[in-house]
């Protein structure tokens, strides 16, 4: 969708002429989506929902000078890694204060509401449970990168050429990362999966 006709870019042009209201619906839309990247990348539902507070904050601040030049999702995004990259490189330097951070209990947002009310039988339930948390250990494990692309073009449904920008890579770099993380996936899950959720797309 080329930024002109981008209602969302639409939208921060008017938060750029003032209109509070126009973000306030940016953020109600945008800010599950954030808080399930954050929470992929860093794997803390804490620190996901601090960090997805400041990429809306940050976007606010920069109003001023957003231009639509490309689609408004594919902007906020990069606003949302570079803040993931920004902690990640900050626990790097602090280990030890991630010393402290265990994750055992720590669960998606998305599956809380897509498990809560599940009429299947508890066996099925345990399952689903256990699958839930191969899949999240095998995408924590890949590369921040691959990790990165994988989750936008599954999670998000942003185009190669989208991804390709948040990254800041070429396209053909773009497509070889979602499809080692693909493949990196499969392998992984092979014994758990029957089905081709992962599987690459033509």
């Amino acid at each position: 969708m080329p930024a002109n006709d981008d209602p969302d870019a639409a939208a921060m042009l008017r938060v750029k002429r003032g209109d509070v209201a126009a973000f306030t619906g940016l953020v109600d839309k945008y800010k599950q989506p954030i808080i399930n990247l954050a929470w992929r990348t860093l794997g803390d539902p804490t620190e996901a929902e601090d960090l997805a507070q400041n990429v809306f904050v940050q976007a606010y601040k920069s109003a001023q000078r957003y231009e639509a030049t490309a689609k408004f999702s594919t902007w906020l995004f990069t606003i949302a890694r570079n803040l993931c990259l920004n902690e990640i490189r900050r626990r790097s330097r602090h280990p030890a204060e991630s010393l402290d951070q265990t994750h055992e209990d720590s669960e998606s947002p998305v599956h809380q509401v897509e498990t809560k009310d599940l009429a299947s039988s508890p066996p099925d339930q345990l399952l689903r449970g256990e699958l839930e948390a191969k899949v999240e250990a095998a995408i924590q494990e890949l590369p921040e990168n691959q990790r990165t692309a994988l989750l936008l073009c599954r999670e998000e449904e942003l185009s190669y050429e989208e991804i390709a920008k948040v990254l800041g890579c070429s396209l053909s770099a773009t497509k070889s990362l979602i499809h080692r993380g693909r493949e990196t996936l499969k392998q992984k899950l092979k014994p758990y999966l029957r089905t081709g959720d992962w599987s690459e797309e033509e």
